[in-house]
């Protein structure tokens, strides 16, 4: 199984890379073309999603601050890397049932979570449109995100009813952010951008409770799901703009 994972991230990381490359030279094809760079801050939350939280809850959103930088490689391709951190929280008496009532597993594991993560990530966006071009009408554009992230979280699970479940720890390992996003130009230099993103994690420890171990059964946890974790939020960036001018050699060319 860790194999399997760990496969399937590297193949996305090589097709990450491939596209980049593949951006550069249709780049470098195109002299006098315009490239632009951002550095940027953003604010939004955190969302845990696990055996304390079977689905997503906006309530379990927590305070989560990030720094960004980007390249445009062209007018559609983009890449990132960024720092996220931020806190998580979840509580089984905050799920709610098909009924709105709490689902029976919920009440009888009776458990919560809190503490905090840290995540490196990079990877790619695609833009749907040119939204630094302001001679365009258009100044903003929707795009589509991949990438691959390592992140360190450092949680505390305790129970009520299981004081087993009781644990302090902390988990190193790899996700696979995906998601959506809004930009748009403010002016020449500054933009606001939104973002929203899953990441999908390769382990099942965030929460400490994976049904199999410390005499877990399949009646306090899942052991055949990963967790997963959420970032939404809100930034604002500042673009440098560089013109790539045309290789005087290849003019003295032409005029031969």
């Amino acid at each position: 199984m860790i194999k399997a994972t760990s496969f399937k991230t590297l193949l996305i990381g090589l097709g990450s890379v491939g596209s980049v490359f593949f951006a550069q030279a249709a780049q470098a094809q195109n002299p006098g073309a315009q490239t632009t760079s951002e550095i940027g801050l953003g604010v939004g939350g955190l969302v845990y999603k696990g055996e304390l939280a079977p689905h997503y809850q906006f309530r379990n959103n927590r305070p989560a601050l990030t720094a960004f930088y980007r390249r445009d490689l062209t007018g559609a391709v983009t890449v990132r890397g960024a720092l996220t951190g931020g806190m998580l929280r979840a509580d089984d008496r905050n799920v709610k049932g098909l009924n709105g009532n709490q689902p029976p597993l919920s009440a009888y594991r009776d458990s919560h979570l809190k503490g905090s993560l840290l995540e490196l990530s990079g990877g790619i966006e695609y833009n749907f449109f040119d939204y630094h071009n302001r001679e365009d009408k258009v100044h903003f554009t929707p795009y589509v995100f991949v990438g691959v992230a390592g992140f360190y979280a450092n949680t505390d699970v305790q129970s009520n009813a299981f004081p087993s479940l009781d644990k302090k720890a902390s988990v190193l390992s790899l996700a696979v952010p995906v998601g959506v996003g809004f930009k748009y130009a403010l002016s020449t230099h500054w933009n606001l951008g939104l973002e929203v993103g899953a990441r999908k994690t390769f382990t099942d420890d965030l929460d400490h409770i994976d049904g199999k171990t410390r005499g877990q059964t399949d009646e306090i946890g899942n052991p055949h799901d990963q967790d997963w974790y959420f970032y939404n939020g809100l930034s604002i960036s500042y673009t440098f703009y560089k013109i790539h001018c045309p290789d005087k050699r290849d003019d003295k060319a032409k005029k031969k």
